[in-house]
């Protein structure tokens, strides 16, 4: 029996070694190196081995479906090429040295489920195509310099369950579209420039649980609409300009289930002390 487990785990691996990736992806990945100042990186490539042994790349049946390369210095920009990984479903690169706009080719990988690219220095607007990528369930784009306003068709991607954008110098008002994204359980906005009013439209997400839009410039009261929120255990809306009578919403019988850990610019003076 261990002779066999072990020859079934010395094909499993020879398999991989010969994962046979197409030439186009390969290049992609080769030109996403050369981009980034591979050769600086943490961990390197060797690019004479096989995809399939290089840091950070998952491959199956023979396609790059996983690229998590966070925290490997990666430096520069983003090259248009990595369009081309068309079967990739996750990417990771946070923490890294990246910068400039987010190329248009990126929006091209229609079968990406988690982006992370949190902890860089991005810029420029997030794309209007953000909203093609439909089968998201994570995007986290926090500490950038991502500036504009949050894009309407981000009501598009359905799947969402954690949107985090805190941290860059997003404008405007939070846009009703995301009232769309009812599987979200995770919505950060905080440390941006967001104005205007919370929409009502909010109390849609019945399954968020953590709400955070603490320092901003918003204004007006919390909808009352919140209260539909039974899954909602966060909330954090200090550094705002939001009345002062915001505990309307927590005084209510109906906000007693919601069992809020509702932070105030008190509490987590308290807390940073």
């Amino acid at each position: 029996m261990k002779t066999l487990k072990l020859t079934l785990l010395c094909l499993f691996v020879s398999l991989m070694m010969h994962a046979n990736v197409s030439q186009t992806e390969k290049e992609a990945l080769v030109a996403l190196y050369t981009a980034t100042q591979g050769e600086q990186w943490n961990t390197t490539w060797d690019l004479e081995q096989p995809v399939a042994t290089w840091h950070g790349v998952t491959v199956k049946n023979d396609k790059v479906v996983g690229l998590n390369l966070h925290m490997n210095n990666l430096q520069g920009r983003l090259p248009q090429e990595i369009g081309n990984l068309i079967y990739l479903q996750k990417i990771n690169l946070g923490f890294n040295k990246l910068e400039g706009n987010l190329p248009k080719a990126f929006f091209n990988l229609k079968e990406l489920k988690s982006v992370k690219l949190f902890v860089n220095a991005f810029e420029g607007n997030i794309p209007t195509e953000i909203g093609s990528l439909t089968k998201l369930e994570v995007l986290e784009l926090f500490s950038n310099t991502f500036s504009g306003e949050i894009p309407s068709s981000i009501g598009n991607l359905k799947n969402l369950k954690t949107l985090v954008l805190g941290s860059n110098y997003l404008t405007g008002n939070i846009p009703t579209q995301i009232s769309q994204l009812t599987k979200l359980e995770v919505l950060s906005l905080i440390d941006n420039k967001l104005e205007g009013e919370i929409p009502a439209e909010l109390g849609s997400l019945v399954n968020l649980k953590e709400l955070v839009l603490a320092s901003n410039a918003l204004t007006g009261n919390l909808p009352t609409t919140l209260n539909n929120l039974t899954q909602l255990n966060t909330i954090m809306v200090s550094g705002n300009n939001l009345n002062k009578d915001m505990v309307s919403i927590i005084d209510t019988p109906e906000a007693i289930p919601m069992k809020l850990h509702f932070v105030t610019e008190t509490a987590l003076a308290t807390e940073e002390d």
